[in-house]
């Protein structure tokens, strides 16, 4: 599956989205943005596939090998989501280190920076914003540069909505801000 660009006459592979990439994006987005949307997403794509013929065996497994840990970042995160969260409820703190960060964002069929895109992005659309400054600097972190968070908010106008993006706004401003040049 690939993006198309028209220049001119021509039209040109700006980017190509593998069904694993897909399926992959789908399972990372039921935990930030609800188990509901993401089962309405693999409704979908289950219908996308099959008229494509694209089989189990070319999405990523269950489980497997894992992405070694960015022991700093995780670090970070911990020193973060211990205090904050722990005393209140430590079940949060376990699913949030367990499942989501020492298992679903370890998954390789994303890249760590992909990865971010698509957690920033939920972020922004379901307008959770007190979580978007730690995950906007994750990926930043990740190899997202500052020009492919401008320009994803930009895109996120049009699918997030105005209010949604102009709310994230200071944030992300704040966030660069902070940042080493």
């Amino acid at each position: 599956m690939g993006l198309l660009l028209r220049r001119g006459e021509n039209l040109d592979v700006v980017a190509t989205i593998k069904a694993s990439e897909i399926s992959e994006v789908i399972t990372h987005l039921a935990f930030y943005s609800g188990w509901a949307n993401a089962m309405s997403a693999v409704g979908v794509a289950k219908d996308v596939f099959r008229a494509r013929g694209i089989g189990a065996d070319r999405l990523p497994p269950a489980s497997g090998p894992l992405l070694p840990s960015d022991e700093v970042s995780e670090a970070r995160r911990a020193a973060f989501v211990e205090p904050s969260v722990g005393p209140v409820a430590p079940g949060v703190v376990q699913y949030t280190t367990d499942p989501l960060f020492h298992d679903l964002w370890l998954r390789p069929a994303l890249t760590p920076r992909d990865r971010s895109l698509v957690t920033v992005s939920a972020l922004v659309a379901t307008g959770q914003l007190a979580q978007l400054s730690a995950h906007l600097n994750r990926a930043m972190d990740n190899g997202l540069t500052q020009s492919e968070a401008s320009e994803a908010l930009t895109h996120l106008l049009f699918y997030a909505g105005w209010p949604n993006v102009f709310s994230a706004i200071p944030v992300a401003k704040d966030v660069f801000g902070k940042r080493p040049s």
